[in-house]
């Protein structure tokens, strides 16, 4: 079939005037000779997007390689069919739907309410926009079968996205293989069959309790209550123009914090992220603004979370920084908080600590100084969740889990609070977060870290590098040897499968390479362990520098 038939096809059936008349434009054009309209148009037929672990994320328009009501309401149908599926039509599944403030989401929570209800499932819809910690919460909360956010959570404004959780046995963690391929198979027979105007549909769905929302709050409050020290504490906030900061100040009340300097033109939502060419805290420019009104206020300290408030990101004064102003990296968090639940979990023999392997090794110390046991997996918080006897689990990317009784995925509010009583019980003291960071140094080791993002306009350049890597692994990595390559692929440790290359060097240092889960990036994470501050720093520049020519080299 011709993009263009493909396209009319997908017309006939798109209950959305915005993509028809996109579409609509776009065809006519491409038919008329356009280059770049054919091209777009081709990009648009030419596969659709990918339902895995991840569930579906990608740019909003027209067409199955894009975010749209139609590919929202196949993906709601094939869900629905997996869950009768797997539990019969005698005991009715039941869902919780979520969704944050981006472009049409509340449509996509909508469409699937009411397709979900067609198909004879119990369906619960949050009472308005909400974090996804929140939903994630609702699964358990509410004993759901599943639940399905409508976030594409740190990614550029056009972009939306459609997060899978599974209860039950699953816990509320978000879906593993092999779920992801059967549910997969499932939309991917939806699709085939044509019109989805002929899905039922059913307005039979409930509006989930406001209790939900002020059980989570008690949850989450209760897993840092303020100490002593938060008297006073002048601190800044900024939501990233996304939905945490309205659950997040009623925690905070709760737990007896003072309430921060709010970034005022990044506190309400705005799925056009105005002041932000991409919303995710790592990026640069992306605190900018909470820097300015943390230098404004006299700030001790900046949170900040991504748009659906499942990350966090912290920074400190510091005055060698340009600005005054310094973003702690995301393992530099996740150690202090890994520290912290070590403290907390002393003594307990079946308690653990996990993190993705590509995450500091710093935290496998912490584990062993407080007895416990720890977990290194696959990146992402659905295997990181599943670790046995979970207390504590993090990843690098500014994912924290503190309470995995309340939320068994990443949960940028109970972090938050959890970095807010650690900071106020430092300031107890007379010390600071930057103060803790030296201090663990001291009690654990000197460990650094450093990552290398390569984006891509093709992703199948992506392929080729780690395909070169394979075919011939480097014998050193700057001046230091290679003493070993694991190539996931094969299955390591116990781990799943996964496309990624470790590299142990000879000096202890790590390097792991693989390809991003959610954007065209290949990434690099490098980690050494040194005898002082000054010696890890001096090795990691060195690793960084030898893995870029290694890059080079492949490039």
């Amino acid at each position: 079939m011709s993009d263009a038939a493909a396209a009319r096809a997908w017309l006939s059936q798109d209950p959305d005037p915005e993509t028809r008349a996109e579409l609509a434009a776009l065809v006519e054009a491409a038919e008329q000779g356009d280059a770049a309209a054919a091209a777009d148009l081709h990009d648009r037929f030419r596969t659709r997007l990918a339902f895995g672990t991840a569930g579906l994320r990608g740019e909003l328009g027209a067409g199955p390689n894009r975010m749209n009501r139609v590919l929202v309401a196949q993906a709601a149908a094939g869900i629905a069919a997996h869950l009768l599926a797997e539990q019969g039509p005698d005991t009715p599944p039941s869902v919780v739907i979520g969704y944050d403030g981006r472009r049409n989401s509340r449509v996509f929570a909508e469409d699937s309410a009411r397709i979900f209800a067609g198909a004879g499932l119990r369906v619960f819809l949050l009472p308005r926009l909400l974090p996804t910690p929140v939903l994630a919460f609702a699964v358990r909360h509410l004993g759901a079968d599943a639940g399905v956010m409508v976030t594409a959570s740190h990614n550029p404004p056009d972009d939306n996205g459609y997060k899978v959780y599974l209860g039950g046995a699953d816990g509320g963690s978000q879906i593993v293989p092999p779920a992801d391929a059967e549910i997969a198979a499932q939309i991917q027979r939806i699709a085939d069959e044509g019109d989805i105007g002929r899905l039922p549909r059913s307005d039979a769905y409930e509006i989930a309790p406001a209790e939900v929302v002020d059980a989570y709050v008690a949850a989450t409050a209760a897993a840092g209550p303020a100490p002593a020290g938060a008297a006073g504490l002048a601190w800044v906030y900024t939501a990233m123009h996304g939905v945490g900061a309205e659950t997040f100040a009623a925690v905070l009340a709760r737990a007896g914090y003072p309430a921060p300097v709010p970034v005022a033109a990044q506190i309400a939502p705005d799925g056009d992220f105005p002041t932000v060419a991409f919303p995710n805290p790592e990026e640069p420019g992306a605190m900018d603004l909470a820097f300015a009104t943390a230098r404004e206020a006299g700030a001790e300290l900046v949170i900040a979370h991504d748009p659906d408030a499942d990350r966090l990101a912290v920074a400190v004064p510091d005055s060698s920084a340009d600005g005054g102003w310094r973003r702690l990296s995301g393992n530099q968090v996740g150690l202090l908080l890994g520290w912290r639940a070590g403290r907390l979990a002393e003594g307990s023999p079946q308690a653990s600590l996990a993190c993705s392997l590509v995450s500091s090794p710093g935290l496998a110390a912490v584990a062993a100084h407080y007895g416990l046991a720890f977990h290194a997996t696959l990146t992402g918080f659905k295997w990181i969740s599943r670790a046995p006897g979970i207390v504590y689990g993090f990843e690098e990317a500014l994912g924290y889990l503190v309470n995995p009784e309340t939320v068994r995925d990443k949960d940028g509010i109970s972090a938050a609070v959890a970095i807010l009583q650690l900071a106020c019980e430092a300031r107890g003291r007379g010390a600071s977060l930057a103060d803790l960071l030296d201090e663990f140094a001291q009690t654990f080791g000197h460990f650094a870290s450093d990552q290398i993002s390569v984006r891509v306009d093709d992703v199948a350049v992506i392929g080729r590098i780690m395909a070169a890597l394979r075919a011939d692994p480097p014998a050193r990595v700057g001046e230091i040897g290679v003493q070993r390559v694991d190539d996931l692929l094969e299955g390591v440790d116990g781990l799943p499968p996964g496309d990624v290359l470790r590299l142990w060097l000879d000096d202890g240092s790590r390097l792991i390479v693989r390809p991003s889960g959610t954007e065209p990036k290949l990434k690099l994470y490098l980690d050494v362990r040194g005898e002082s501050a000054g010696d890890a720093a001096a090795r990691i520049t060195a690793l960084a520098a030898g893995a870029r020519a290694m890059l080079d080299a492949v490039g």
